[in-house]
């Protein structure tokens, strides 16, 4: 008897899994990356909001009128998906604003008449980090994500933007005109870390070209960013601490902007080897680069999200797997 209960159990256990198969490559497969283009602009330089699936098929504008009549760009996700923050000038000023996914209910979080920029959330999505010049020069800022409690994190003489959360929320990368090396000697651009508080900043990069764009690799273990040090952009790695570094792109033309897939497997960026910016995609060690926009129209400032890993985080997929084992026992 004891080995029929196990037996139907196991069958059981066979068919959730198989009918869990089908979901998750389901909803692996609608993973999306939003952007910046200017496609639809009715003069040249005219920037929006657009989503894509990730192998660039079925391309929507997201932003809805009124905004569409104003310049909108640097898209950043929310971890659930839900929403997505970016910045607008509709109010005549660079401001910080977010909006459902679909585009809907678009409003503003930073409010003031500095320019703001560069919107980052953090894993947890309480978060907002964001470059402001409202304190004279463009340092990087965090604010609640319903836009409360806005602070500065750099605080120095210094240009800092484009701020990129480290997966644990602890650190923040960010681009830098200074914060030591040659970056204060020679004035060109570095990566710099930071913790979350702002506390304990540090050089990564410290060279004679420019060095920006940082984006955290999901599993916290590298950091891509945008290099010159080639004498023309290019996509790097390197570890976190500024270590082993790589040239992904390795090519006469611009490449920029990197954004990691969630899987980690891939990396977005951004290339004008066609003749205008584009959307491009590519392996992580660098190989298999593809265009996926490939429109006369600026494409830029890729943002990467995947619904598995909102609606089925790591950790509940590791104890679903485990009462599957459980049950075959």
């Amino acid at each position: 008897m004891q080995r029929i209960y196990n037996f139907a159990h196991l069958i059981l256990a066979g068919v959730v899994a198989f009918g869990l198969i089908p979901l998750m490559v389901g909803i692996n497969a609608q993973a999306q990356i939003a952007f910046t283009s200017e496609k639809d602009g009715n003069f040249h330089g005219h920037r929006n909001i657009y989503v894509m699936d990730a192998d660039g098929g079925n391309p929507r504008r997201v932003i809805n009128k009124p905004f569409h009549s104003f310049n909108n760009w640097a898209p950043s996700w929310s971890p659930d998906g839900k929403h997505i923050a970016f910045v607008s000038e509709r109010d005549r000023h660079w401001e910080i604003y977010v909006m459902d996914a679909d585009g809907s209910d678009p409003r503003i979080l930073t409010n003031n008449h500095f320019a703001a920029n560069d919107p980052s959330w953090s894993p947890d999505g309480k978060r907002i980090a964001f470059g402001s010049s409202r304190d004279g020069n463009l340092e990087i800022y965090v604010m609640d994500a319903d836009g409360s409690n806005q602070q500065n994190l750099t605080n120095s003489p210094h240009l800092e933007w484009y701020p990129s959360w480290s997966p644990d929320g602890k650190r923040i990368a960010f681009t830098s005109n200074g914060e030591g090396g040659l970056a204060i000697k020679d004035g060109n651009l570095e990566i710099n870390v930071m913790d979350s508080d702002g506390g304990n900043p540090r050089n990564l990069t410290n060279n004679r070209r420019h060095d920006k764009d940082p984006t955290w690799s999901p599993d916290g273990k590298r950091i891509a960013y945008t290099s010159s040090r080639d004498r023309n952009a290019e996509i790097y790695v390197m570890d976190t601490d500024g270590g082993n570094r790589q040239n992904l792109t390795n090519n006469p033309f611009s490449d920029r902007e990197p954004s990691w897939s969630p899987d980690g497997r891939r990396i977005a960026f951004v290339s004008n080897r066609d003749g205008n910016l584009e959307i491009y995609i590519m392996d992580a060690d660098g190989d298999n680069q593809r265009n996926l926009t490939n429109n006369p129209h600026a494409d830029t400032e890729p943002a990467w999200y995947n619904p598995a890993f909102s609606v089925a985080p790591a950790g509940k997929q590791f104890m679903m797997w485990g009462w599957l084992k459980r049950v075959n026992q």
